[in-house]
């Protein structure tokens, strides 16, 4: 089902079913809800309360766990662009060995899982070169 404005909500969980379908049955594909969208004191609260749980700003939106390999995924609209936090995040992944991805579509999801070394149940996309 798709729903009107949320673009990025509606990728994730078509990625989120492409990986599992994708993956052997072991993998595990986790989303990380690290931030609080109600505004006002409550909001900020909850936020604080989240934080001091282990809420990591700019966490990427879902984590896959497979055969001892991680990879991290961050789903933008063609449009959206990351925040300061999300680089900031993609930067210290990246400087640790860990494999993170900026997601734009199906394919984009499906091609990282090749390019980290994935073994999955299907074939990997034609990759296109870029301009």
């Amino acid at each position: 089902m798709k729903r009107r404005g949320t673009p990025e909500a509606d990728l994730q969980r078509a990625v989120v079913q492409a990986l599992y379908f994708a993956l052997p049955r072991t993998a595990i594909v986790h989303h990380c809800a690290n931030e609080v969208t109600e505004a006002g004191p409550r909001g900020a609260r909850r936020q604080a309360i989240l934080v001091g749980m282990g809420v990591h700003s700019g966490f990427a939106d879902l984590i896959v766990l497979c055969d001892r390999r991680v990879l991290f995924l961050e789903l933008k609209s063609l449009k959206g662009r990351l925040s300061p936090a999300q680089e900031v995040f993609r930067d210290a992944m990246l400087a640790q060995g860990f494999g993170w991805t900026l997601v734009r579509s199906l394919d984009d999801a499906l091609g990282a899982l090749a390019d980290h070394g994935f073994t999955t149940r299907i074939a990997p996309p034609t990759r296109r070169a870029a301009p």
